[in-house]
């Protein structure tokens, strides 16, 4: 195997370079691969790389799951939907990704969303509330939060469902 240097990498150079790099943070062993496919790493190897990971610790998809929930809600401002799909592209086991989840409370998700409304409520334009109604709803959908969630945030906040042509 040689990497894009033209070096020779040998399965303990690969192994030590994952081995630091899920030292540093919190890797999906979904991540991992991809990284050691772009090394020139063959499958074989990579799934035997990935699963020396695992068994000594740098690799846990529980900890990456809760890590990565946590990150995505409290500083992406990411909704549920949004942060299931992308960790189920990441091929992780559904059990996992609803263990996760299930040790934060549906509160969390409504005290992400409130703020995020708030804030993006002062620059959307529009020439109607109506029409901004709409832009906050898209914005916050595409954030990954159920349209029930939003529509009561937007209530709290009484942000109104009417068709006036004025703020």
């Amino acid at each position: 195997m040689m990497d894009r240097k033209g070096e020779i990498i040998t399965e303990e150079k690969a192994y030590a370079k994952m081995a630091r790099i899920c030292s540093q943070k919190e890797c999906a062993p979904f991540d991992i691969a991809g990284k050691l496919q772009r090394m020139g790493v063959p499958e074989p190897l990579t799934d035997k790389i990935i699963s020396r990971l695992k068994k000594e610790k740098y690799i846990d998809e529980k900890r990456f799951i809760r890590s990565y929930i946590y990150d995505k809600l409290h500083f992406n401002q990411w909704g549920k939907r949004k942060i299931i799909l992308s960790l189920k592209y990441k091929q992780l086991p559904q059990e996992l990704i609803e263990e996760g989840l299930a040790e934060l409370s549906e509160n969390s998700f409504s005290h992400s969303l409130q703020p995020l409304l708030e804030k993006k409520w002062k620059s959307v334009t529009g020439t109607s509330n109506y029409e901004k109604r709409g832009k906050l709803i898209r914005y916050a959908l595409g954030k990954g939060f159920s349209m029930e969630e939003i529509l009561h945030c937007m209530k709290q906040m009484k942000i109104e469902d009417s068709f006036d042509e004025t703020e």
